[in-house]
């Protein structure tokens, strides 16, 4: 941390959808400690006000889509002492790495009246990929507890304690009836990361995957529950292709799955 009387914290935008930023302002009651525990000095989502860098720490939102961030990208990371990732868009891509499966050029043609005026990359990609990051928050939308438990961390000196496991431990916590196993409903759970305090299952619906891969998933079993319980191939690859699409785990089981017929496919 520099000298100054409070640390000083910036939170910067690159593509997204502004949900993760909406969480820190959703804290509401709890922003009027954390404004005193912390100097704001860069949220354009918040306030116009600018402080000068360089800052102590720095929220990051969105991913990586065109030349102009990558070098953006490097700019915050040389004037931050710590660079926290955000959501999904940050951490592996975002829904727009979608994009990573397909012809960019093609949708630029029919998106665009001028698609020689648009400059993106191929790829959308998280922070992780360009910069050295020093802590990633998944979600989409992250969970404000979460982001109060990180902020708290890096004031407090200690890493965060942010859970890892699968949504399913969430489930138990909150006694919820399995709802693939009472109702036959395809779900994530197994294989994601929890965080959203098991949202969908406890309406009855099958988690999709908001909070990306936990520590451990075993996406090829995942796979065939999904299968067991009527799921198809282009259906398997379209769920694990949402919110984490490029992250490593999700991105791989989602690929064998639409492995051209005839191809040996992985069975563990």
């Amino acid at each position: 941390m520099t000298k100054s009387r409070r640390p000083t914290l910036a939170v910067w935008k690159f593509a997204s959808c502004d949900g993760c930023q909406l969480q820190l302002l959703n804290c509401e009651d709890e922003l009027i400690p954390l404004s005193g525990a912390v100097e704001i000095a860069y949220f354009p989502e918040a306030t116009r006000a600018v402080v000068e860098g360089p800052y102590d720490v720095s929220l990051v939102e969105g991913s990586i889509t065109t030349p102009e961030d990558l070098e953006r990208i490097q700019q915050v990371r040389e004037m931050s002492g710590r660079l926290i990732t955000i959501g999904a868009c940050a951490t592996t891509g975002g829904i727009q790495a979608l994009r990573n499966f397909a012809d960019v050029a093609e949708f630029r043609s029919v998106v665009y009246a001028h698609p020689e005026y648009v400059s993106t990359l191929e790829r959308s990609t998280g922070i992780a990929e360009h910069v050295r990051v020093d802590f990633e928050l998944r979600g989409c939308p992250i969970d404000k507890n979460q982001l109060l438990e990180v902020l708290a961390a890096e004031l407090q000196g200690r890493r965060p304690r942010v859970a890892t496991h699968s949504v399913c431990v969430e489930c138990k916590a909150r006694g919820n009836v399995c709802v693939t196993i009472a109702h036959g409903t395809p779900c994530l759970g197994p294989v994601t990361q929890a965080g959203c305090g098991a949202l969908c299952p406890t309406f009855a619906r099958g988690c999709y995957g908001c909070f990306g891969p936990q520590d451990s998933p075993n996406t090829a079993s995942m796979a065939q529950v999904l299968s067991r319980h009527g799921m198809d191939e282009p259906q398997i690859v379209r769920l694990y292709r949402t919110f984490h699409a490029a992250a490593e785990a999700f991105r791989e089981e989602s690929e064998r799955h639409e492995a051209p017929a005839g191809t040996p496919r992985r069975t563990s």
